[in-house]
This record gives C-alpha cells, structure tokens and sequence, in this order.
C-alpha cells in the first residue's frame, strides 16, 4: 500500500511538470538604454575566495562587489551575527560596493579578525548572498629548537631522516640541503617523500660526507627556515677507500650483504586513501633493499587512466590529475630486485563536496508567464538541497500562491509585477557546500528597438545578404518584416528569419531593392525600425593587366579597364610586388592603365591593379619583364608576350570501369605562360544533348586523370587548358563512352506531407536529378501510415513527385518515407517525415469574449480559449476584429474600418491589450479563432466606449500680417477632438535667434478660431504655441514661428490686384507700350522717303507696272514687295523697291544726264493741284503727326 501511495505521488509531480507550459526565459540585451531603464535586483559580480587566508603584514581586504537597478546596499555578517561595520574603526566599506578594508596603521592585531565573514546585497527587488568566507591569517611558526645526536647505520642499511616541520598555514613546502646550502641529490636510491622525510632505500659510505638539513619554505610571507642538520655516520665491515668510489659501484668492490626489498612507506601489505573529486591523488611507494628495489605500479580490477597518469621521484610516487569517481580502487605497487618482490595495496576512495549538475540561472520573466528555477547537485555523499528566497529559509517566507518548491526545482505560474526576489540554492555535504544565487525578474516593457534608426545597407548582386533588426520586449515580441509597406511578412523562399531578428535574403537581386520595415508586436505594443536596401553592380575588372615583355628604354603598358555601379565611387591603385607603388614623373596613370615609359630592370615585378568601392573590390595582377635590346639578344621570340595556350589534342580513353574511366591528353602550346588548370567537361546525348557541362579540374601538370561518373550515361570528354592569360578553346571531344546502370544512390530530397482539403494529404518531394536516376524506368515507392495508432505501412509506387492520400480524418499526423527505384534496384530510404492531413474551419468560438480596464486609447480584453481538437488544423492565432462604430462627439462622422489584430496564446483564459484606438469613441468587437487556412466561427459580439482623451493638433494654424503693428493668427478645430473642446490655448514668446522672451498664454472659447496680437515692435517675432483643450488636458500642439517681415512692406492675404495705386500704375505702363508699337508700325510700313542720293545708282525698272487703263497702281504693289531697299539678285535682275523711280516720274520716261544721274528728281509731272492737295492731307493727317514726332 505504502508503494502504491509513492507512485501516485510521483505520477502527480510529474503530471504537473507536464502540464506547467513554460515561456521560454527572456534574455535581456546588454545594450545600455535597455539596462538604463531596466529594473532588477542584485547580483554578486565579486566576492573573495572561500578559504581566504590573508598575510598578516597587509592590511585585510574582503572583497564583495554587485549590480542591480537601483544600485545595492550592502551589509555583512561575521559569524553568523550582524557586523556593525561603523563602530569599528578599524574598519571601511568601499564607495558604491561591499568590499571591507581592514586597517591596521593605528594598532590591533590581524587574528583578532579571523571569523566566517558573508555579505548581503539589498535593493527594492531582492537581496544577493555572498559565500560564507572563512578568513584566516597566515602563519609561519619556528622550528623548535633540539640537539640532534649523530645518525649511526650500517652500510647498505636502510635510512629515514624525518623532517616534521612547524606546522604552517598555509603548510610549507619542504626540501632537503647540506648546512653549506647545497641541494642533497636525489635519485632511484635516495628520495624525499610526501611528508618532507628524506628516505634511503641503502646507505653507502659515500653518504657520511656531508649533512643533511630540512628546510621549509612558507609561501606567504616568503621565509625559509632551516632545522638543525643530520649528521651521518656510516659504519663499514671493510676499510673504505674514496677513490675506489664510482657510481656504478657505490661500495668499491667492498662486500656488503643483500637485502630483500621492504617497503618504508607506507607500512604493511595495505593502506587506504581517500581524496576529493577534482583534486590530485599522490600515491606513495618508497622500498628499501640492497640492491635497490624498482617500482612498479598496477590497478587491479583495469589500466592507469593513461591520460592522467604522471610517475614522480623515480617511479616511487603516483600522480592523477583531477580525480574522477572512476579513479577510485585497488592500486597497488611493487617493489622488486633480483632478490624477489614485494607488494603493497593502496585503497583508494573518491569523495566529492557538491559539485553543479544544473545551477540556477536568472529568471527574467513577463507577467503572467510561468518558469522554472533547477538546483541540482551531486557530491559523496549526495549533497542535501536548501532554497531560500532573499538570504532567508524558503519555508518561513510568506506563503506565494504563483510558486511551488518540489524538490530541488521550484515552479512558478502566472508571476505577477511585485514578485521579483532573489533565490539562493544550497547544496551541502560533509566535504562542502555551494551557494549560488538567482534572481526572478518580473519585467513588463513595451517593444522597442535597439539598432540604429532607418540604416542603408548597400550589398553587391547575387550575395546574401543580411538586414539586422535587434529588439527587446517584455513579453517578447514577435518580429515580422515587411517590403515598402505592403503584403504579409517575409519568411520562406528568398527570405529567412531568424529568432534575433535578422532578415537573410538568400541571393540579393535589383527587384530586391526598397525599404524593408521590421515590426515588433506584443500585447503591450508595437516598435517598428526600418532598413533601406540598395543592390549595387558589382565592381570588377573586365579588362585586366596581361603579362608582357617589355625591352629596356621602351614603353610598358598595362590595362585595367573597371566596370562597376554607377552609384558607387571607385578608386584604382597600383601595386608593385605588393607594395605601393611610388608614380614619381616618369609613370603615369589614367582611368584604364598605368603607363611605365623608358622602361629600366628596376621596372620588373608583378603589378597589381585593385579597384575598390566602399562596398567590395577586385584585382588583378601581371608581370612586367624587361629584356635586353634586341641587338644583343638574338631570341626575338622571348620578348613576346604571353597568350592563351593551345587546346589539347589526342583524348584517350582506357581503363573502363562501373563508375571511372582514365583520361588521357597532350597538352598544346603554352604561349609563354605555364599551364596551371585543365578543366574537364561532358556532354551526354541522354537528357540534355549538346550541352557541356563542367566535370572537373586538375592541376596543369597532370595529363591523364581517372573520371568519376554517374552510371547510365554516355559519356562524351573534351578539355580545356588555362594559364594566367586565360583559357584555350575546347578540344576535339574524346569517343563516347556509356557506363551501365546501377540501382539509385540519392534519397529523394524535401519530402513533406500537407493537406491541400480537408479531407486529404498530398506527399510531395524533389524528383531526382537527371544525372541521379542512375538507369531506366525510375519511379518512387511512397510509405505512410497514421502516427502514434500503430498501423501497418500503407505504400505505393508511382513516376511523378507526388501522390495524394484521400479520405483522411482532419489534420492528423502520418509518418511517411520514400525511395527512389529503377529497372536495377532500389535506393536508400529517406528518414521518417511528420506530416499532416488537410485542415478545416475550426468549429469552436471563443466564449466569454469581455473587456475590461477601458481608458483613451487602450483596452484589456479577455475570452476563454477553445478546445485544441475544435481548431481542425494547426492553431495559429486568435484574430480581433474590431471596428469604431461612432464617436461621442456629437456630430462627428467616422470611418467604419474593419480592423484586426492576431494574438497568439495558448493558456485556457486568453488576454490581450487593444491598442492605438481612438479616445471618446464607441467601438465593436469580436473574436474568432484561426488555423493556417480557416477561421472558425465569430465570439459573442462586445460594444464598448473608450474615455475622453486629448485632442489631436488643429487642422491648420496660419499667421498673417495685416498691417506694421499687428498679426493675425487662424486656425481650425482639430479632425479628431478625441472628446468635448472646452476651448484653446496659446503660448507664446519673443524670439531673437537663439535667445527667447517669457512665454505668455491666452486661452480661447470652443467657436473662437482667429486672435489678433499687436506687436510692440515692428521687428518682433514670435514663436506660438496652439493646441486644443478638452476636460482631459491639452492635446498635441501646433508649433509656429511668425516670419520675417520687412519694414518698408508687410504681407497681407488681401489681393493685391484691388488696390487702386496699382491699377492706374498698370494702366500707364499699358498705355506707354501701346504707343511704341503703333510708331514702329507707321516706321516699318512707310517706306520710301529717303534721300534720293541713296537710290540714285540703282537701275530702272525694265518693266512698268500699270493698271489695265493705263494709270499707275501706287497701293497693289506694296503688299507684295519687301520693306527693305532694293537688292541685286543673283541673276543681275533688280527687284523692285518701295521708292520706285515711276513714283516720281510720268509714264516710266525717266530723265538723265551724260552721267546717268537722275534730273527731274523734284520736278515730277502731275497737276500741281493734286500735288498740293497731297501735300496738305499729308499735313493734317494724325498719323503723319505722329510719324513726324518719330
């Protein structure tokens, strides 16, 4: 019964185990906003050593140094008592730390200190303990003083001379040394043992000669001190004689009896030893006999640890480094001479104080979260497991309903804000303890980034790239990243995301481009960053530098023409034989070369051209070689340059195999420029006939290589030789050759089973490469069966990459596999793959859908969550929807915009945080649950009111200037008043540059939308400040600066086309351009009264133009001829002018003189009354008037 009774209480623990769902712990960046705001309780970062023992000619330091947010306090106890460190003067705590400092300039004596000291850091959230820290002061005692009689042995005796030291602490370090301080040798026959004793296995004359002296060596106050030396004296059958010493003989040839070898350490045939875990074990066997004994060491039961076995002091002493449980036994050691053997079993137990298998580690935790602290240790004997919580005993704390101790673990749900502590573990035995400290940290914190705002990262085409978005928040957000704003998150395909935020696009093309924006979510918030992406060309070298030769006072020319984005600067630099090269007057560099004219053998090297961007770069090298004048150097051919090499010729095959066959070629001609690569290519008349492809490459000085082939191709081989300059053309391809079929070797590849119907599962997977089908007639064997029911395998054989699993229950889990097969066999099974069946609309709504802790903006909303088996798929979240249905405004229209917000959890009674809603408005929502395709049925329907809020900025806010003295300011109501205006407010000061006046306030009704202020001063200006009013406070302000206005104008809104001043200036201006055109219109259509003197060498018109009665047409004529004067064409013709001589003349007789001159120039014949008649029109006409003013 009592058996029973236990096992169902461990089926309970561990049924509580399982049901507590842990958050994964939150690890908080060390990013200095974050640890500025953040609020934790102390840690010890510092603290002294255990064992602490100090040298009593120092002053005494204890160290003890901890963090937290608020910085600790800190306290000590001694003895288990509170150490009042103010009463003593002797002693001081540090500034901002626990360290004390205990002097001793004014007296005292340092023992009086010794104690078991342990210290306390305090702050509002916790307290931290150090370890108890046993302090000790060192101590170096005298010999004491003693006569010490002459040691008398017989020769070939065995010898112990003890040392027995003062005992020190810490112990000294003993060794042996004659009064004359000369160190006594050690070797097979005479050694010093563990405990400082010096042994001699047998004595020999030889020994007599000098004294032996044990000296102690105490490390901290670094003293030696001597005790009074042995004397020796040797007792000897036969006389000795000291040049008859040697070493290989040490008793000169004189007779001294044998011994059997005995053991002088230890005593008997059997001793025990026990060590600590971790710590050396020394194992010490010392023989005596004559001749002198050999060691030998054995573990009965197994071998020495060989990779922790040292052998010390001439095989006497047996050294294991950090002792393990498993180094406990039977170790035995062996003492043999000629004369036989002895042995001695050494019992070895392993004990060990507490040693962490799993220490407690700081616990950061959001509300509502659940989480676990482990304390688990293990020693010899099993250590015994304490909690406590803030320095004091866990189970006299005050009851806590969110934490449960089981045992070395305790187990904390839903931890609320206000339970932060700092929990102790002790795990002790008889060998020790260990003390460890871990905080739980109860953080709520909004997401935010920590990465710098709106980066532009510029990455070259084709490379991986990656965007980093470092953020934190309590609980912890979840990351999704958006392109320019729009679709749903990246993830999959191009994109990767990973756990730390970063964003990893696989292979960056031009479309890749834009703005991607990382958002952060949790029920607390949202926190958004954004990186710029520019895919940039990348920066090459298309024509590069070649080899040349180049003969001594001639012209060197190397290329490096640079192909690279537009958008990216580049520079080129030149290097000679790695280093910088100098250009000096005589080189010269361009854009696309480096010129090196009056080439000299100072000249020859390798020269390397790098172009660089900001973002990548690209080089390449050739080698210049100066030669001699061709004159004394006949081989003209030397002083070519380098090219391309020659095709190889005559491709062999032999040595056919399954899967190889050799390759053999003759290089062609290397052009100058050694060989360094063949590349082989193949081409197969099977699936892509006519392409070559790459197979592989080899070093230049190979010509026959054995191929590695797939089976069931045939084959067809050409190469391709490279050298520095470039590649040669291909070859001739060699014969074919088909290797033969063979069962498949590759596993298909992306196996995964998915439901695309409820009632279905489609297995899909990657069909085999062409060069993988390793034969004819390849198909898939496809296995599935239901997971965890125990069916038998279901299978089916089929040529395509998918095959569909009808009739399926609703998102159930299945194994399957697959293999590949050909008409020769079958390949390898894939591993077993999870997949799933279709999902349907879940079935279940939320129920109990309520809101609570309404304020403006934000509102806590709770439901309790549905049945997991209800979801029909793969839950993924609860999806809001809520919409704002008015506003309480009156008379305000809003826009009924559906909205949604996902919330992932999995507790039984679901929260979350509605956010950004808008103040004073009535809103509706529901809640539904969703799987990856459907959502499932709506939740009870919630209305709710959020509370009056802070209006937002008015709409507009303009300042015009009406006259010198006044401004006008207007502006108007807000678009979203967020509750009851009660009126405005305005702030404003003088400015004056960077010097401002006080600020003043004038407060407005509701329906007032304009303030006109008068300005004491023509310069002034102003800096205003408007903002709205509700009987929240002040909502978002308007901010504005009054513009410069001059003194001699002022800008107004009045339209400046009104004014009369400006009309009549108008006016005068239209009236003055009016007058000008006319007069240059009468100028240009006037022609004809120029001085005849002008005209008098132009010829006469052959023809006379005349109306059909005989009459001249003064007007017809006019609008066809050119304003200008007459001009000579090409012909010698005269075109007619304006001022035609018939206009003067009558009937076209024209009179001249001898000389051609023209006579009746005023004595043109018409009536003298028509003339005159003329004459005087011309005179009373306005026009003429006007053309006479001209």
């Amino acid at each position: 019964m009592l058996g029973q009774g236990r096992h169902t209480a461990l089926a309970l623990v561990s049924l509580l185990l399982l049901s507590l769902r842990e958050a994964t712990p939150i690890e908080v960046p060390q990013d200095p906003k974050i640890q500025q705001d953040l609020k934790q309780p102390p840690t010890i970062v510092k603290q002294s050593v255990k064992d602490y023992i100090v040298d009593p000619r120092d002053n005494i330091i204890i160290e003890c140094e901890a963090k937290g947010n608020p910085v600790p306090t800190f306290s000590w106890r001694r003895n288990g008592k509170f150490f009042n460190i103010g009463k003593d003067p002797r002693v001081t705590m540090r500034k901002r730390s626990g360290t004390l400092e205990i002097g001793f300039r004014s007296g005292g004596r340092p023992e009086d200190y010794e104690g078991e000291y342990q210290c306390f850091a305090t702050n509002d959230f916790g307290v931290a303990l150090s370890n108890k820290i046993l302090l000790r002061v060192s101590k170096a005692p005298l010999w004491p003083k003693e006569v010490l009689e002459p040691v008398v042995v017989t020769e070939g005796s065995p010898l112990v001379l003890t040392c027995n030291p003062p005992p020190g602490l810490p112990p000294p370090f003993t060794f042996w040394m004659s009064s004359a301080m000369n160190p006594i040798s050690q070797d097979k026959r005479v050694s010093t043992g563990l405990n400082g004793d010096l042994y001699f296995s047998n004595v020999v004359a030889q020994d007599a000669h000098t004294d032996y002296s044990c000296n102690a060596r105490f490390l901290f106050t670094h003293t030696i001190q001597q005790k009074n030396p042995f004397t020796l004296k040797v007792l000897t059958k036969e006389p000795y004689n000291e040049t008859s010493y040697n070493a290989t003989d040490p008793y000169g040839g004189r007779k001294v009896s044998e011994s059997t070898p005995t053991f002088l350490s230890p005593s008997g045939s059997e001793s025990s030893k026990i060590v600590q875990r971790d710590e050396q074990l020394l194992l010490e066997c010392i023989a005596a006999g004559l001749p002198t004994p050999t060691v030998k060491w054995f573990k009965k039961g197994g071998d020495l640890p060989g990779n922790k076995v040292k052998f010390q002091n001439f095989n006497k002493t047996l050294k294991i480094i950090s002792v393990s449980e498993e180094d406990a036994g039977e170790y035995v050691c062996m003492a043999n001479s000629h004369l036989g053997s002895i042995r001695h079993s050494i019992f070895v137990q392993v004990k060990a104080a507490p040693y962490w298998l799993d220490k407690p580690t700081d616990l950061v935790l959001a509300p509502d979260e659940n989480g676990r602290l482990v304390c688990r240790a293990n020693g010899n004997p099993k250590p015994n497991i304490q909690w406590l919580i803030n320095g004091q005993p866990i189970d006299t704390s005050p009851a806590n309903p969110s934490r449960q101790v089981l045992g070395d673990t305790i187990l904390f749900r839903s931890v609320q804000m206000g339970s932060s502590a700092v929990y102790q573990c002790n795990a002790s035995n008889q060998h020790g303890y260990l003390l460890s400290n871990a905080f739980v940290s109860v953080l709520d914190m909004p997401p935010r980034m920590l990465g710098p705002k709106n980066q532009l990262i510029k990455v070259i085409e084709n490379n991986r790239t990656f965007l980093d978005c470092p953020f934190f928040g309590s609980p912890l957000p979840e990351l999704r990243w958006f392109k320019n704003g729009q679709g749903s998150g990246l993830d999959g395909g191009q994109y990767r995301v990973y756990i730390n935020g970063t964003l990893e696009i696989k292979r960056a093309r031009t479309e890749d481009e834009g703005t991607y924006t990382c958002v952060a979510n949790s029920i607390l918030g949202s926190a958004e960053n954004q990186v710029r992406l520019e895919v940039k060309a990348q920066t090459r070298i298309v024509r590069f530098p070649e080899h040349q030769s180049a003969i001594r006072g001639s012209t060197a020319r190397f290329n490096c023409k640079v192909k690279s984005d537009p958008s990216l600067p580049v520079t080129v630099t030149w290097t000679k034989d790695d280093k910088a090269l100098y250009l000096g007057w005589r080189l010269r560099k361009d854009d696309e070369s480096l010129t090196i004219p009056n080439v000299n053998e100072g000249d020859e090297g390798t020269y390397t051209c790098t172009v660089k961007s900001e973002i990548d770069q690209d080089s390449a090298s050739a080698r210049l070689t100066v030669l001699e004048e061709a004159s004394l150097n006949p081989s003209l051919s030397s002083a070519l340059p380098p090219d391309r090499p020659d095709p190889p010729i005559d491709l062999d095959l032999s040595d056919p195999a399954a899967r190889s066959v050799r390759l053999t070629w003759i290089p062609g001609n290397d052009h100058r420029s050694v060989i360094t690569e063949f590349l082989v290519q193949f081409e197969e008349d099977r699936w892509e006939p006519g392409r070559w492809q790459n197979l592989s490459t080899y070093p230049g000085d190979l010509n026959s290589v054995i191929l590695q082939l797939a089976p069931f191709v045939n084959y067809q081989f050409r190469v391709i030789a490279i050298n520095s300059v470039g590649q040669s053309q291909p070859s001739r391809p060699s014969p074919r050759y088909k290797t033969s079929g063979a069962a498949p070797d590759v596993i298909p590849r992306g196996l995964r089973g998915w439901g695309s119907k409820k009632d279905n599962m489609e297995i899909t997977w990657e069909p085999l490469l062409d060069l993988e089908r390793n034969g004819p007639n390849l198909q898939y064997n496809v296995w599935w069966r239901r997971k965890d029911v125990g069916e038998e395998w279901s299978n089916v054989t089929t040529e395509g990459s998918k095959h569909i699993i009808h009739n399926t229950e609703t998102y159930v889990p299945y194994e399957i596999k697959v293999q590949a097969r050909n008409e020769f066999g079958q390949g390898p099974e894939s591993n077993v793959v999870i997949g799933y069946s279709g999902e349907d609309k879940p079935t279940d709504a939320p129920t109990d859908f309520r809101v609570s802790k309404v304020d403006s903006t934000k509102a806590n909303i709770h439901w309790k969550s549905v049945d997991p088996n209800s979801v029909q798929g793969e839950f993924k979240e609860y999806k809001l929807y809520y919409w704002r249905e008015s506003s309480i405004v009156p008379g305000l229209m809003v826009s009924k915009e559906n909205k949604t917000k996902g919330i992932y959890s999995t507790t039984s009674e679901p929260s979350g945080i509605l956010s950004d809603l808008v103040p004073y408005s009535k809103y509706k929502m529901f809640i539904v649950v969703a799987n990856r395709h459907f959502e499932g049925p709506p939740s009870n329907t919630v209305e709710f009111s959020t509370k009056e809020g802070v209006p937002d900025a008015p709409r507009f806010f303009r300042i015009n200037r009406r006259s010198f003295d006044t401004i006008y300011l207007e502006w108007d109501k807000p678009l979203e008043p967020n509750g009851i205006l009660t009126g405005y407010q305005l702030k404003y000061q003088t400015v004056n540059g960077s010097r401002v006046g006080r600020q003043q306030l004038e407060t407005f009704l509701p329906n007032m939308t304009d303030f006109t202020l008068r300005l004491p001063d023509r310069s002034t200006r102003f800096k205003f400040l408007l903002s709205a009013l509700t009987q929240v406070g002040a909502g978002e302000v308007f901010a504005e600066e009054s513009p410069h206005f001059t003194n001699e104008a002022y800008i107004d809104q009045v339209d400046i086309a009104t004014q009369g001043w400006f009309i009549g200036l108008m006016c005068a201006i239209a009236l003055i351009i009016l007058i000008l055109l006319i007069v240059c219109f009468i100028k240009r259509s006037r022609g004809g009264k120029y001085p005849v003197r002008d005209k008098k060498d132009l010829p006469l018109d052959s023809v006379d133009h005349k109306d059909q009665d005989g009459s001249f047409d003064y007007h017809s004529d006019e609008d066809n001829k050119p304003l200008q004067g007459s001009q000579t064409s090409l012909d010698g013709n005269v075109k007619e002018s304006d001022d035609s001589l018939v206009d003067y003349g009558e009937g076209g007789d024209g009179q001249f003189n001898e000389d051609g001159s023209f006579i009746g120039q005023y004595t043109v014949k018409k009536d003298k009354d028509e003339t005159e008649g003329n004459e005087s029109s011309e005179a009373t006409s306005p026009v003429n008037a006007i053309y006479s003013l001209a």
